[in-house]
């Protein structure tokens, strides 16, 4: 069914004014109410992003004023390979070498360089970098989770995002002799906490 115009009118409703009264008349005195004009729905309001200004310009969020707390957040991702090639790096035997400790050590610079590669991403003074390296559940690949932990002003779901992106990256390249056709992902965010927002923890 259609809205309303500026007069009140339903939309798709051509009776002149005093029809409709007519009809309104005659509905009450049959002990029925007639029918209210549908009003069209209330806009609903686009989220603000915060890399904006109220010009539409880009900049650098400001957080001098927020208040210093301890914060965390928790990324993982995957990367899927033959499983010839997976048992080359759980045991070790690829022609480069430790597979797993080298894209340990790549994510963990990685976060720790975020503010680098992120064009608007402060420089955080991380507190810890974990990273997590093991066999997928379904046997496709290997699963990297990463997590960043800092006191500040502002969150680091950046730097373990980034050390997890790394980190695969660090993975496909010892390997990619073995399987070029190896894939990445999904990447994503599994948690944070501390800071205005309160916690967050992905739902599955």
């Amino acid at each position: 069914m259609g809205g309303s115009n500026a007069n009140g009118q339903a939309q798709g409703d051509f009776r002149l004014p005093w029809e409709r009264a007519q009809l309104g008349l005659g509905l009450r005195m049959m002990g029925l109410t007639p029918p209210l004009p549908m009003k069209d729905p209330k806009p609903v309001e686009a989220p603000r992003l915060s890399h904006l200004t109220s010009s539409g310009e880009v900049h650098m969020v400001d957080v001098a004023d927020r208040p210093l707390t301890q914060r965390e957040a928790v990324a993982e991702g995957f990367i899927g390979m033959e499983p010839a090639v997976l048992a080359l790096v759980l045991e070790g035997r690829a022609a480069k070498g430790d597979v797993l400790a080298v894209a340990r050590v790549a994510a963990i610079q990685a976060a720790k360089r975020t503010w680098e590669l992120i064009p608007l991403c402060h420089p955080i003074a991380l507190s810890g970098v974990g990273v997590v390296i093991e066999a997928a559940a379904d046997g496709s690949g290997l699963r990297l989770q990463a997590s960043a932990r800092t006191t500040g002003a502002t969150g680091v779901e950046m730097e373990a995002l980034t050390a997890v992106q790394v980190g695969l990256l660090t993975l496909y390249d010892m390997v990619k002799s073995a399987d070029p056709a190896m894939t990445i992902g999904p990447v994503r965010l599994l948690s944070k906490s501390g800071g205005r927002n309160g916690d967050w923890r992905r739902d599955g």
